[in-house]
């Protein structure tokens, strides 16, 4: 074999012995198996989740799947990577090492014991916290324990100390919940409660956690009586929404908040609650703040309180509602702009100064190259019956022979 190989991408050899035999790229996190190979650890792991039971270099049976670091090459290869930074090479950071399965095992039987010092449980919740945010792998196998469980009962625990309760509720967050853990909360009042109080806690973080329990609850919850259980609770609207008023230099809440009000409005009953607490307010204002999937969220959102009386009133009211809708048609994505035409076709079917408003916005042309798009069927019927509803809105001169105007047909807008 030879000492080194033809360099891959940079402008230098790169040593062989610091290349994975697998993916022939440079090692990031070494580790050797029980036949002496070294390898990098996602090839190799790849390599026996697909179910191969042999060593890739030597063939020889894999009779233990332990894998070792090898600290001592990951050195090395760091000390390469510094030595050749001129060359653009970039040194590898230390990998977190996996999480030991005993250990975790340990950490979570000590959170869970009603009988432990309530720091001990503190701390190996602490500790777990840490192990769930180093990576998936861990997140998996914390999982795989039956973490779930145990620490929806520390959440809603009253042996223990709010700290306990708060640091089981930051790491239950990170995982995702089955439907009988949903229900577990739902159908219980007294816990939805407790979650709804959280969310005016002085501790952000807490509150950020709590609406984030929430929505997977409410979105988790298949009956419709539990789901609606959840969306009726006093105040729960309010605290939702007041996260959302936070200022953007916290992302986090304002992705959780989005995230809980839209599955709590998907209950048709309690929507006007989340008019009363100053909903369409807050979506107009902070609708420009939003990422692309939060703001998809957030225009879903406006067209559902929008089938609300209260809610189209309330959109009708804001100064930037309509402009805003209009702007977006086209702007954001396929789903953005189903949304948007939505909600522009129920505000205008109720208000003549919204048909206005559209108008003066512009909407005519961004509906005629809607229709003309590949946007969603939906989408291009929400628009020509848009377009139909506001013909006699238009200035005469806007759609040129207005006698042969007609919704269904394709429109050409001259450049």
């Amino acid at each position: 074999m030879p000492g080194s190989l033809e360099p891959l991408d940079l402008g230098v050899q790169i040593p062989y012995h610091f290349r994975c035999p697998i993916s022939l790229e440079l090692m990031r996190d070494p580790v050797t198996v029980c036949t002496g190979q070294t390898y990098d650890r996602p090839s190799i792991e790849s390599w026996v989740a697909t179910g191969n039971t042999t060593c890739p270099v030597t063939r020889a049976p894999l009779t233990d799947f332990t894998l070792i670091p090898n600290h001592t090459l990951r050195r090395l290869i760091q000390e390469w990577c510094v030595a050749n930074r001129a060359f653009g090479v970039e040194r590898i950071p230390t990998p977190k090492q996996p999480a030991d399965p005993s250990m975790v095992r340990s950490l979570l039987n000590q959170a869970s014991s009603d009988s432990a010092p309530t720091q001990l449980r503190v701390n190996s919740l602490r500790r777990l916290r840490g192990l769930a945010r180093d990576s998936d792998k861990n997140r998996s196998l914390i999982a795989s324990l039956g973490a779930v469980q145990i620490l929806l009962t520390v959440v809603f625990s009253c042996n223990g100390s709010d700290e306990m309760n708060h640091e089981a509720l930051a790491i239950l967050v990170m995982f995702s919940l089955g439907e009988n853990e949903c229900e577990f909360v739902a159908s219980d009042l007294d816990k939805i409660r407790y979650l709804s109080m959280l969310l005016f806690h002085s501790s952000m973080e807490v509150r950020v956690n709590s609406a984030a329990l929430i929505e997977i609850v409410a979105a988790g919850t298949r009956l419709p009586e539990l789901r609606s259980q959840i969306s009726n609770v006093d105040e729960i609207y309010d605290g939702v929404i007041d996260l959302l008023r936070n200022p953007i230099s916290f992302p986090r809440a304002l992705k959780i908040g989005i995230k809980a009000l839209f599955a709590l409005c998907l209950v048709k009953q309690t929507r006007h609650k989340a008019v009363a607490a100053g909903a369409p307010e807050v979506l107009v204002d902070r609708l420009a703040d939003f990422e692309k999937c939060d703001a998809e969220r957030a225009l879903a959102t406006v067209e559902l309180l929008c089938r609300v009386p209260a809610g189209c009133a309330a959109f009708a009211e804001h100064a930037l509602t309509v402009a805003l809708l209009v702007k977006i048609i086209l702007k954001i994505s396929e789903r953005a702009t189903e949304y948007a035409a939505g909600a522009l076709l129920a505000l205008c079917s109720e208000s003549e100064r919204c048909q206005r408003e559209a108008v003066a916005a512009g909407v005519l042309t961004q509906l005629l190259l809607l229709v003309q798009s590949d946007c969603t069927e939906r989408a291009k019927r929400k628009a020509q019956l848009l377009l139909k509803l506001l013909r006699d809105s238009w200035p005469q001169d806007s759609i040129g022979n207005s006698d042969e105007f007609a919704c269904s047909q394709v429109l050409v807008v001259p450049l």
